[in-house]
């Protein structure tokens, strides 16, 4: 097991900078999930660390040693794509040791090592199949077991599950998950889809426009998002986003007189809030605010209620059999420290002191 830490890198090509001044650690044996849109950098970034894109600037230093210089062979990497890359021609058995067998290891040794490799991905019975003959699920499996026959220290990982279906997406990210764990390797998985992420990642480096945008465990991410890229972008459920004016008493709903249970200001400010934090009801509850239910999907135990609070929607997370129809005059509310306050401007998070009796203080939390 190795760590990974990558120092104020750039990767620019011409007038187009596709990471910008970016730092971060890996702890050995964690995985860490580089995530964001397309376009962000985090690919560029994997590429970087595992020797295939020269940095034009920054250092990279894997167990201690700075690699900036060094061949991606000379690292102590092993690398999956996207595209899974396995020779048509080659059985599952040649494309996983491929790579043992070009460098002249013992054949003991690979068939060692493959035996194992086999056992851990449960490809034993597929070993004499050539890649046409396997599914896109067993084909990935034959990929990561390349990766892992090596027993490289590190493993990397880029949008290995993308070209997938739904179901197997998740069988896959649980089995990762689990093999990572068991073998205490250290992983950097690249991914665009926020629930990989969520669900398997130890740290999660959330990337936009080249740059990280933050960084943490995953619920903190989701509880505490730093900016309204992060909580747009992190949760299955999209987080409600509603402007604030300034009323008689304290920040207000703009367009309505529906105040925001907490009495600091609210021009120039937007509230946030996940859908799980919002309640709905007969609208006769104290501190409730009328709104009109716009849509109803159903997900089984649960439904997603799309409300209208004056020309603004809010969605709330509600248990099946208390789904109120399409078009009834409903009552939302939330409680105080489920709100996320964020500047319309700069969209960083604005952290505040909730009380009813006096105005609280409100200053941006930096990131």
């Amino acid at each position: 097991m190795h760590s990974v830490e990558v120092r104020s890198v750039t990767k620019s090509w011409g007038v187009t900078t596709a990471v910008a001044d970016v730092s971060f650690a890996v702890k050995q044996g964690h995985l860490t999930v580089l995530l964001g849109p397309s376009g962000c950098g985090k690919s560029t970034m994997l590429r970087m660390i595992a020797g295939l894109e020269e940095p034009t600037s920054g250092t990279i230093e894997i167990g201690g040693r700075d690699v900036s210089g060094l061949t991606g062979a000379a690292r102590g990497v092993a690398m999956v794509f996207q595209s899974y890359a396995l020779f048509p021609h080659l059985s599952v058995a040649d494309n996983i040791s491929f790579g043992l067998s070009v460098r002249g290891a013992p054949k003991a040794e690979i068939a060692a090592r493959l035996a194992k490799v086999a056992g851990v991905l449960g490809l034993e019975a597929l070993l004499a199949r050539k890649p046409a003959q396997l599914s896109g699920g067993q084909q990935q499996r034959v990929a990561l077991g390349r990766a892992l026959i090596a027993e490289a220290p590190v493993c990397l990982l880029d949008e290995p599950l993308s070209n997938l279906d739904a179901q197997l997406r998740q069988d896959l990210r649980r089995e990762i998950r689990g093999l990572q764990q068991r073998l205490g390797i250290t992983m950097i998985y690249v991914t665009h889809d926020q629930t990989e992420a969520m669900s398997m990642a130890d740290e999660v480096i959330l990337m936009r426009a080249g740059r990280i945008e933050q960084q943490g465990e995953p619920a903190d991410l989701y509880d505490r998002p730093a900016t309204l890229f992060t909580a747009r972008f992190i949760g299955g459920a999209p987080m409600s986003f509603l402007d604030l004016d300034d009323g008689r008493d304290g920040a207000v709903i703009a367009g309505t007189m529906a105040p925001v249970l907490f009495a600091g200001p609210g021009k120039g400010r937007v509230l946030g809030l996940r859908p799980e934090d919002v309640t709905v009801d007969s609208g006769a509850a104290p501190g409730s605010i009328h709104a009109v239910v716009m849509a109803v999907e159903y997900l089984g135990g649960e439904a997603l209620v799309t409300c209208r609070i004056g020309e603004r929607p809010i969605l709330a997370r509600v248990r099946g059999k208390d789904v109120p129809a399409v078009g009834a005059a409903v009552g939302v509310h939330w409680q105080p420290s489920a709100a996320h306050i964020f500047e319309a401007s700069s969209g960083r998070r604005v952290a505040a002191e909730f009380s009813s009796v006096v105005r609280p203080k409100l200053q941006t939390v930096s990131h």
